[in-house]
């Protein structure tokens, strides 16, 4: 059976092919980084009972089980059946094991569950996202951040999602304290002045990090109750030309941009190179040229007023 292992197949399969003859890892896939005490404690078993016992936490916010061998990668996938259940990923067969590693985990701050900084809960909109790409092969990393502090590194994935505020400002609540102010200019783009004892807010610099919400002493100033994202496209890693990835969407929402990224997808489908053994999107996007990708991105796509739509976006970074 090893003999004859298809190494494509298997690492569609998510295990992946190490250095070590006839050995593997399980990579097991946690959307929006949010798992809970049993699927550890099964993570934990496959380790202990088909692996070398050590499990590689990685930066995509999942785990790799170590030294499993390839004879037992049918019994580790009955094994890990009941984590991709609980996580509600989805498959094309029940009991296969993970449905794809193409598209790589969805990653997630901790969002509004905890911090105090964070518009949304990224975690659910993680979700979102996942159950509408998979199962997926194609290489697309997706990462979301709860506010501009950006803890997710959201600016070095394909679809970086950052969280925005708009805030709300109740003149007749405002004591004139200028705490907003102070904070504005001391920790972000310095968006807010006062006149006429009157805090003015300047929409165009405003980059909705919310400091003004949380430092307002008399609630003058609140979050609009609709979610807005900043959406950063095309960062990478990589042998070639590294480079953070640069906003597209600025005040964007997220039905949206479920859109633009499954458009994505069409359009990667459309223009990849089947030839190359895997070609990043971001090279796809380098080479049929930006205008093209928008105009795949942006078909049957409605913004709201406020959504700002950058024309065009060109990125920079180490070119070797």
């Amino acid at each position: 059976m090893i003999r004859d292992l298809n190494t494509k197949k298997t690492m569609k399969n998510a295990f992946r092919i190490t250095k070590n003859k006839y050995e593997t890892a399980l990579r097991v896939r946690i959307p929006g980084g949010c798992v809970d005490p049993e699927s550890l404690m099964t993570v934990s078993k496959i380790a202990s009972e088909y692996g070398n016992g050590q499990i590689h936490i990685t930066t995509r916010q999942g785990f790799e089980i170590l030294g499993i061998d390839m004879k037992d990668m049918q019994e580790v996938n009955k094994l890990i059946q009941p984590i991709i259940d609980k996580m509600d990923i989805n498959q094309t067969k029940k009991g296969s094991g993970y449905p794809s590693a193409g598209t790589r985990n969805i990653a997630a701050c901790i969002g509004n569950k905890v911090c105090p900084k964070a518009q949304y809960n990224t975690t659910e909109f993680a979700k979102k996202i996942e159950d509408a790409v998979f199962p997926n092969d194609l290489h697309v990393k997706v990462a979301l951040t709860g506010c501009p502090n950006d803890c997710i590194k959201a600016r070095s994935h394909d679809f970086g999602i950052i969280g925005m505020a708009l805030p709300i400002y109740e003149k007749d609540r405002c004591v004139s304290c200028r705490a907003c102010v102070k904070k504005c200019k001391s920790v972000s783009t310095g968006a807010l002045h006062t006149e006429n004892y009157r805090v003015i807010r300047d929409h165009s610099k405003c980059i909705g990090c919310g400091e003004c919400v949380l430092n307002c002493p008399t609630n003058a100033w609140t979050r609009d109750s609709k979610k807005y994202y900043r959406l950063a496209i095309m960062g990478r890693s990589g042998k070639k030309n590294p480079r953070l990835a640069e906003d597209f969407l600025i005040w964007a929402d997220e039905e949206n941009i479920i859109k633009i990224i499954l458009n994505t997808y069409r359009y990667v489908e459309h223009y990849i190179d089947r030839s190359l053994q895997k070609e990043h999107i971001g090279y796809i996007v380098d080479r049929t040229g930006f205008m093209e990708f928008k105009k795949w991105a942006l078909e049957d796509v409605n913004f709201d007023d406020i959504t700002i739509v950058n024309q065009n976006v060109s990125w920079s970074g180490i070119k070797y």
